[in-house]
C-alpha cells in the first residue's frame, strides 16, 4: 500500500498519540487502508466528471482543484471596508457554508461508517483507537480540503493585509474546522440516542438537509448583524450573538489588531478559541457512546403502520384520470416520500424554496416600514420558491434503486405518458404545495386576504412551469430508472436549468404587468388556466 504524505506527517505527532494511550502502529494501519480505499471513491463534487476519471487516479485530489478555485470567492471580502469584523464574519460565514457542506455530502458515510465493525471489532484493538482513528481520517481530509480552500486567499492576505493578519486568519481557519467536525458528529450523536433503525436512517437525512439550509440561513443573518453608515459597516454588539460561530472569529482581528477592547468582543473572542475546543473535548468524551449508539444502523424497525387515512392520495383520487394513472400515483408518492439518496439530493432544493422568499422579502425591511410592504407588490417574492421546479423534475429521472426499473417493462401499462403525468402530479402534491401552503399562509397574514387570486396564479404558474421542464429535460425513458450517480453528468442541464429560472423570471414580470390593468389580474387566472389544460392534454396525448 501507498505511504502517504499525510500518514508522514502524522508521525512527527506519534508521541501525543502514545501520551492519549493510543495503540499508534494499529491507527496508523487503519488509516492506510482506509486512505487507500478512499482513491476509489469520486467526491460528490467531482460528479459531473465520473465517467472521465482513469484508474488508479485519486480523484479526491482533483477535486481540490475545484476547491482552490472556490476559494476565489473569499478574495473580494478582503479588501471590503475596514472593518475587519465585517470582512472575517463573511468570510468565516462562507468557509462554514462551504466545509460543513462538503462534510456533510462527502464524510457523514466515514462518521456513520459501521461495514468495518465486523472486522475491527473480531480483533483487540481498544475502541479508543478506533476512535482515534476515525477522528484522524476525517482530520486528514478536511484539512486538505481547507487548505485547498484558503491557499488563494491566504497568498492575498500576507501581500495586502501584512503576515501577522494571515497567522491569525490561519488560526482560526484550523479552530473553524475543529469545530465544524465535532458540532457535526455531535448533531449526529443527539440523534443516534433518541432514535434506531430505520426511523433514525430517514432523521439523519433530514438533520443534513436541515443543517445545509441553516448554514444558509445563518449566513444571511451574519449579513444583517452589520449597519452601512458613511461607506463603512458598524457592528453593534448584542447578546445573542455569542449564539452565532461566524462573529466569534471576527472579534480577535478587533481585538489584536484594532485594539478594541469592549465586552462583547473579548466575549466574542474567548468563544472563538475555546469554543473549538469545548467542542472537540465534548465530543472525545461520548465518542464512545457514540460508536455503540452506531449500532441502531444495522437494526430494522418494526414494520409500519397504515395510516387510516392518506391526504395526497385522497387528492391523487380526485386529480388521475384513470386507474393506471392513480397506481403510478401511488407509487411515486412512495418514491418521493421514503427514497433516502433521492431526498438527500432533492429535499436541501426544496428546504431553499421554502426559505428564499422570505429573505428576499424582507430584505426590504432596510428601507421600509412593514405596514408599507403590507400594502406593496413585495408579494411577488413568492415565485422564488417556482424556481427550485426544473431542479426536481429533472431528478424525477433518477433512483438509487434503479436497478428496479425492470417493474415498468414487464407491467402491462396501456399509456405510457401515464407515468410521468402521475409523476409530475406527485411531486406537485406531495412536494411543492406544501412549501406553497406555508408560505401562503405567512403571505396572506402579511399582505391580507387581497393576493389570493395571486397566490392561485403563481400556483398555475408552477404547474405550467413543471410541464415545461418535463418536455426540456423528458429524455423518452420512465421516471426513478437512471442511477443518482449520473445526475450531474449531463453538461448541458446547467444552460437548461437557467433557461428554466428566465422562465420564472418571465412568468413575474407578466404577473407585475397585468397588475397595472384593470381586472388584469382575473384575465390572466383565465387565459393560465385555458394554458394548463391545453398544454397537459396536448403534452400527454
Amino acid at each position: 500500500m501507498h505511504n502517504f504524505t499525510s500518514l508522514k506527517i502524522l508521525d512527527f505527532f506519534q508521541p501525543l498519540f502514545r501520551t492519549m494511550k493510543i495503540d499508534y502502529p494499529t491507527m496508523r494501519k487503519i488509516l492506510e487502508v482506509k486512505l487507500t480505499m478512499d482513491q476509489r471513491r469520486v467526491p460528490t463534487i467531482l460528479n459531473d466528471m465520473s465517467k472521465k476519471k482513469k484508474e488508479g487516479k485519486n480523484n479526491f485530489l482533483l477535486s481540490l482543484l475545484i476547491y482552490a478555485f472556490y476559494g476565489l470567492m473569499l478574495v473580494p471580502f478582503i479588501f471590503l471596508g475596514d472593518s475587519y469584523m465585517f470582512q472575517i464574519s463573511i468570510m468565516i460565514g462562507i468557509s462554514m457554508f462551504i466545509l460543513m457542506t462538503s462534510l456533510i455530502s462527502d464524510f457523514s458515510s466515514v462518521l456513520l461508517n459501521i461495514r468495518d465493525k465486523a472486522i475491527l471489532n473480531t480483533k483487540p484493538i481498544h475502541p479508543r483507537t478506533l476512535s482515534a482513528a476515525k477522528i484522524v481520517h476525517i482530520a486528514i481530509y478536511l484539512s486538505l480540503i481547507t487548505g485547498a480552500f484558503i491557499a488563494i486567499p491566504s497568498v492575498v492576505m500576507i501581500f495586502t493585509k501584512g503576515i501577522v493578519y494571515f497567522l491569525i486568519f490561519l488560526v482560526e481557519i484550523i479552530l473553524l474546522g475543529l469545530f465544524i467536525m465535532a458540532f457535526t458528529v455531535l448533531v449526529y450523536m443527539f440523534i443516534l440516542r433518541l432514535f434506531d433503525g430505520e426511523k433514525l436512517k430517514d432523521i439523519i437525512n433530514y438533520v443534513q438537509i436541515l443543517l445545509a439550509i441553516g448554514v444558509v440561513v445563518g449566513y444571511q443573518i451574519v449579513i444583517r448583524l452589520f449597519d452601512f453608515v458613511d461607506q463603512e459597516f458598524i457592528y453593534d454588539f448584542s447578546w445573542w450573538h455569542v449564539l452565532i460561530p461566524p462573529i466569534w472569529f471576527g472579534a480577535p482581528f478587533e481585538l489584536l489588531l484594532n485594539q478594541e477592547y469592549s465586552i462583547g468582543i473579548i466575549l466574542l473572542s474567548i468563544l472563538a478559541v475555546i469554543g473549538p475546543i469545548v467542542s472537540i473535548y465534548i465530543y472525545s468524551l461520548l465518542m464512545p457512546s457514540f460508536e455503540r449508539n452506531l449500532q441502531k444502523l444495522m437494526e430494522e424497525s418494526g414494520t409500519r403502520k397504515k395510516r387510516s387515512w392518506n391526504l395526497s392520495e385522497s387528492v391523487g383520487r380526485f386529480i388521475c384520470i384513470s386507474k393506471e394513472e392513480r397506481a403510478f400515483y401511488r407509487f411515486s408518492s412512495i418514491m418521493l416520500r421514503r427514497e433516502r439518496d433521492f431526498k438527500l439530493k432533492v429535499y436541501p432544493s426544496l428546504g431553499m424554496a421554502l426559505v428564499f422568499p422570505f429573505i428576499f422579502l424582507f430584505n426590504n425591511l432596510g428601507y421600509q416600514s412593514f405596514s408599507d410592504i403590507s400594502q406593496g407588490k413585495s408579494y411577488l417574492t413568492i415565485y422564488f420558491c417556482n424556481i427550485i421546479i426544473g431542479t426536481v423534475v429533472y431528478m424525477l429521472q433518477f433512483s438509487g434503486k434503479y436497478k428496479g426499473a425492470w417493474i415498468f417493462q414487464t407491467t402491462p401499462i396501456h399509456k405510457h405518458s401515464a407515468v410521468y403525468r402521475a409523476t409530475l402530479k406527485a411531486f406537485l402534491v406531495q412536494l411543492y404545495l406544501p412549501i406553497l401552503s406555508v408560505l401562503s399562509i405567512v403571505y396572506i397574514w402579511i399582505f391580507s386576504f387581497r393576493i389570493i387570486p395571486d397566490l392561485i396564479i403563481v400556483f398555475l404558474s408552477a404547474i405550467l412551469l413543471v410541464l415545461i421542464a418535463y418536455r426540456v429535460f423528458n429524455n423518452g425513458k420512465y421516471p426513478f430508472t437512471e442511477p443518482l450517480e449520473s445526475a450531474n453528468q449531463s453538461g448541458g442541464n446547467t444552460g437548461k436549468m437557467i433557461l428554466l429560472m428566465v422562465a420564472v423570471a418571465f412568468f413575474v414580470l407578466v404577473h407585475f404587468i397585468v397588475l397595472a390593468i384593470p381586472f388584469g389580474i382575473y384575465g390572466y387566472l383565465l387565459v393560465l388556466s385555458i394554458i394548463n389544460i391545453v398544454g397537459w392534454k396536448l403534452v400527454f396525448k
